[in-house]
């Protein structure tokens, strides 16, 4: 079985590969040229992607030319899309389908970190070949940034089915530095929206993580527990609001990714 591909373009993708080059490669520290092999990519663009890495986290060097996934979050939650009901190909072409369906807008997959963390991972994204960068997101943007529950339409959509404990610590968090001007910065205001967002089976977002970007997130269920989000992004210019038919879209990409992961029910 192969990695798991996203199907965007530039550094963004490249450093998703090499995450994502760890399911057929199992637990535990692996050589770089193994890395490289299974993420499709040269010794050396995978060497300065594993360093990178090594800086958040993402990946830890235990020895020379060895590697290995920086958490047991991010090992567990590629493995769980390695599993046959939730292979690459089926992932992928759900996010790719709703891309279609909503004018070629932006589509991301996000995972929550389990244990009860506050955070989420991006692992697979359907761009075409849009470049991120070009489009004013950079690798930090979609990789690291957007890790935090507090800021985003996706975050908001994953903490609003998590325990009530955590959603408080989150709200009282401080908003960061890099979160956009539509950004929910006052506490109540963001446990108000959690409700909402479990009434309505998604959330929209105006601006919160980027500025001039708009968003539409639904949850992925699994078993009757968050699993992640779906997220659709637009320009703010072309999406003012969230047209039914995206929210419709969005939804049903997300309920599609939870039948393929487990029962999707919330009680």
């Amino acid at each position: 079985m192969s990695a798991q591909r996203g199907t965007g373009t530039g550094y963004a993708d490249r450093f998703m590969r090499v995450q994502q080059a760890f399911v057929p490669l199992g637990p535990g520290a692996h050589r770089l040229s193994e890395i490289a092999k299974a993420a499709d990519l040269d010794d050396s663009t995978t060497s300065r992607i594993l360093t990178a890495g090594t800086y958040n986290n993402t990946f830890v060097r235990v020895d020379r030319g060895l590697y290995q996934l920086g958490s047991t979050v991010a090992d567990l939650g590629f493995h769980a899309l390695a599993e046959d009901r939730l292979s690459g190909s089926e992932a992928s072409e759900v996010l790719r389908g709703l891309r279609n369906a909503t004018d070629h807008g932006l589509v991301f997959l996000y995972m929550r970190a389990p244990f009860g963390t506050a955070g989420r991972q991006c692992l697979d994204m359907a761009v075409g070949d849009s470049d991120l960068v070009e489009l004013g997101m950079t690798p930090r943007d979609v990789l690291s940034v957007t890790r935090s529950l507090r800021t985003g339409a996706s975050g908001r959509t994953i903490l609003a089915y998590l325990p009530e404990e955590i959603q408080k610590r989150v709200a009282a968090d401080p908003v960061p530095e890099e979160a956009g001007p539509g950004v929910l910065r006052d506490g109540g205001e963001l446990l108000a929206s959690l409700a909402e967002i479990r009434d309505q089976g998604y959330a929209l977002g105006r601006q919160e993580c980027m500025a001039q970007w708009n968003s539409i997130a639904a949850p992925v269920i699994w078993d009757g527990a968050i699993w992640g989000a779906v997220l659709l992004l637009k320009p703010a210019p072309v999406m003012p609001e969230a047209p039914q038919h995206y929210i419709y879209a969005t939804i049903t990409a997300a309920a599609r990714l939870s039948r393929l992961g487990g029962a999707w029910h919330v009680d």
